[in-house]
């Protein structure tokens, strides 16, 4: 499967992260889509397969409520500007990242533990998780997976300060794949933090479209300019792969 336009490749991603975040199935609007999570939170963000100026400042005029995020498949710099006033950046910029995913008639190899570390694999409610653990029981790395369609989403991809550079991301991404293939995918997405971006590209992925999120703050506190810190922070784009 190929994706021959970006917002092509934005709608197979969001069904696929909402499928993984536990999410509602998401609501389709004229500029994209909102995906609304579960509890306690009940998180919203509002998805645009395609931004310019009037459709961002169309979204983020008509959204008031507090907490509510945006993600553009555009540079953070082109998209602050356009958000109304009450919005600011929210995390660092990122990247919608796709590679294409081996058939599942090839044989997956073994995965190549190092000393002392576990892997396991289970698949729940359509999601695969995937955790290594340390000789001690404690996690040293996650990731997760969604499959809609011929499309895998990978999802939640960290690797714990304590075990990074053993291969264990690397691992993590294997696993997930190799299970997303067996499922029948042929594609996999990712949206992946700046951090990630070096992790994913050296295992075949390659960047589809820049990433940025705004979220809507209490009042209209103005905006945030490129290269400024974000009143509030985005604990997921702090990972390898985030929200």
């Amino acid at each position: 499967m190929h994706f021959t336009t970006t917002s092509e490749a934005v709608r197979a991603w969001v069904h696929g992260w909402a499928l993984s975040r536990g999410a509602a199935e998401p609501d389709p609007a004229p500029w994209g889509f909102t995906v609304t999570t579960g509890p306690p939170r009940h998180a919203v963000s509002h998805v645009l397969t395609t931004a310019d100026a009037a459709t961002v400042r169309e979204v983020t005029a008509g959204t008031t409520r507090p907490g509510v995020r945006l993600k553009a498949f555009v540079r953070a710099e082109a998209l602050a500007p356009w958000i109304a006033p009450g919005w600011s950046l929210s995390g660092e910029p990122g990247h919608l990242m796709s590679a294409p995913l081996h058939s599942a008639r090839t044989p997956a190899l073994p995965p190549l533990l190092p000393d002392g570390y576990r892997l396991r694999t289970w698949t729940r409610d359509g999601v695969t998780h995937a955790r290594v653990c340390a000789a001690d029981g404690t996690q040293a790395a996650r990731g997760q997976t969604a499959v809609t369609g011929a499309t895998a989403v990978v999802d939640k991809v960290e690797t714990h300060l304590a075990h990074r550079r053993r291969g264990l991301g690397r691992l993590i991404m294997r696993a997930l794949t190799d299970a997303a293939a067996e499922q029948g995918a042929t594609v996999g997405l990712l949206a992946s933090s700046a951090e990630g971006r070096a992790l994913y590209e050296a295992t075949g992925w390659r960047v589809t479209a820049p990433l940025a999120n705004a979220l809507r703050g209490p009042g209209p506190a103005g905006h945030r300019r490129p290269g400024s810190r974000a009143g509030t922070h985005d604990p997921a784009a702090s990972g390898q792969a985030y929200s």
